[in-house]
């Protein structure tokens, strides 16, 4: 392994390999996590859940669907997020019971949605109120359970604003949080503009040896390896990059050997991994409430086929489940190279857009 990168820990739990799944609303529900497990990632995380649903939902089978973990998924990390600080120390306890090995607090998320309802990123808004989300939930499970943070860099880029992030971020690690995931964009940019990992960088040498890992950005698996080395992170947690991209965490893997990048999967190798997805989709929500879910994958899983745009419109058109094999049996039939996925945008701290050079 190259020499730079960090053996990440996240409390009492080795992670090793510091490239890690990210928490992605709508998308990392188990069949995911365990995708990209298979493929290499080493830590995962769940998508978000509101702590009323856990309070107030029971025994449902989306409730089921949502808190499943499987074995295999080991360490996985559940997200929360909501409003009243109350009832996050509660709610974390029922993810703890679900199997759940790391308890992540949500103040990054920037749905204008989610900021109405006082939930996610607006809570960096509000110190005095996020430290008492974090006690409440540091409090509320035993004290083998790691707490995490997942933050933006804030509301924006107004001093005060600033100050507000580091007050939380202090007061987070006084509180026994073992680990703050930093995305590089404040609240208001939502998903807009550049990462700015020059800030996450800032961030890792302001706090020192306690755990920091950074996001945003990261769509390949170069872009892993251009954070980790440019930032001094221990950590990143790749979020829109793995959706339907599962194999960046082994081509990250075999650039952090030394080695050079893996070709991109070819389609036969495609066609077992969405394949294995879909079964496990299947699995988790019964044969027709799997197919909404796996279009959104199978938009994504098409930007690596050399057809990219007649695949994808092949996914959306799927409406019944043996439709959904039709696609395979008909796109994937012949074991063609497949394509690296080209990123979304380049961010000026990679080295791609510095001609190798990361600082």
């Amino acid at each position: 392994m190259v020499g730079f990168l960090p053996r990440l820990t996240i409390g009492p739990l080795a992670i090793g390999f510091p490239v890690v799944q990210a928490a992605l609303s709508g998308y990392s529900d188990s069949a995911m996590r365990t995708i990209a497990r298979r493929l290499g990632a080493p830590y995962t995380l769940a998508e978000v859940v509101l702590d009323e649903f856990l309070l107030k939902v029971r025994k449902t089978r989306v409730r089921r669907s949502w808190m499943h973990v499987s074995a295999e998924q080991h360490p996985v990390g559940g997200q929360l997020m909501g409003a009243n600080p109350a009832r996050f120390g509660p709610a974390a306890r029922q993810l703890t019971a679900a199997g759940f090995d790391v308890i992540d607090i949500n103040f990054g998320c920037p749905v204008r949605k989610v900021l109405g309802r006082c939930r996610g990123g607006f809570h960096l808004g509000q110190p005095e109120v996020a430290l008492e989300v974090i006690a409440r939930v540091r409090d509320g499970v035993p004290p083998a359970i790691p707490v995490t943070v997942k933050m933006r860099r804030g509301l924006d880029d107004d001093e005060e604003n600033r100050h507000k992030f580091f007050t939380i971020l202090d007061g987070a690690f006084a509180r026994g949080v073992a680990a703050v995931t930093v995305h590089g964009r404040t609240v208001a940019q939502r998903y807009d503009g550049p990462s700015q990992w020059e800030f996450i960088r800032s961030v890792k040498q302001h706090a020192g040896p306690r755990t920091v890992l950074g996001s945003g950005d990261l769509f390949t698996a170069q872009d892993c390896l251009d954070m980790l080395r440019y930032t001094g992170v221990d950590g990143c947690t790749v979020a829109r990059g793995a959706i339907g991209n599962p194999w960046i965490f082994s081509q990250a893997r075999a650039l952090a050997a030394g080695e050079p990048l893996p070709a991109p999967p070819s389609l036969w190798e495609q066609r077992t991994v969405i394949a294995e997805h879909y079964v496990l989709a299947e699995q988790l929500y019964g044969a027709e409430r799997c197919l909404r879910p796996m279009r959104k994958f199978g938009i994504k899983y098409a930007q690596l086929h050399p057809d990219a745009v007649a695949v994808r419109d092949a996914f959306v058109r799927v409406r019944e489940a043996g439709q959904w094999r039709d696609v395979l049996r008909t796109w994937y039939a012949e074991d063609r190279p497949g394509c690296h996925r080209v990123p979304d945008q380049v961010n000026p701290c990679s080295s791609a857009a510095t001609g190798g050079q990361t600082g």
